[in-house]
C-alpha cells in the first residue's frame, strides 16, 4: 500500500453556515452530478430546494457524500447498502455522544 492508497480522515464539526450547489459539491468530492442525484433519490442526502437548478447541500451532506463514496469505492456497497450503513453510523455516534453525556453529567 502507498500513500496515495491512503485516504485522509476527517475528524472535527461541521459548520452549517454556508450551503453548497451541486456542483460545488461535485467538486468538493470528485464524483458526477448523476451519482449524487442518485444519493437523493435515496434519500442518502436530502438538499433543500425543490428542483436541481437550485439545490443546496449542508456540510453534513458533504460529509455523507464523502462516507457514502469511500463505502462504495473500498467495500462495493451498493445504494441500499450505503442508506443502512451510514444511518447505522449516525445512531450509534448519537449512542456515543448519549452515552458520553450521562457520563459526564
Amino acid at each position: 500500500m502507498s500513500s496515495h492508497d491512503l485516504l485522509p480522515i476527517h475528524t472535527g464539526t461541521v459548520i452549517e453556515e454556508d450551503s453548497l450547489t451541486l456542483e460545488q459539491l461535485c467538486h468538493a468530492c470528485g464524483v458526477h452530478a448523476e451519482w449524487v442525484i442518485s444519493l437523493v433519490e435515496e434519500s442518502i442526502i436530502e438538499p433543500q430546494g425543490d428542483e436541481i437548478q437550485v439545490w443546496r447541500f449542508s456540510g453534513a451532506s458533504l460529509v455523507r457524500v464523502r462516507s457514502a463514496l469511500r463505502l462504495q469505492r473500498d467495500l462495493g456497497v451498493n445504494l441500499a447498502g450505503i442508506a443502512l450503513a451510514l444511518d447505522l453510523m449516525e445512531e450509534l455516534e448519537n449512542l456515543r455522544a448519549e452515552l458520553k453525556k450521562m457520563q459526564h453529567g
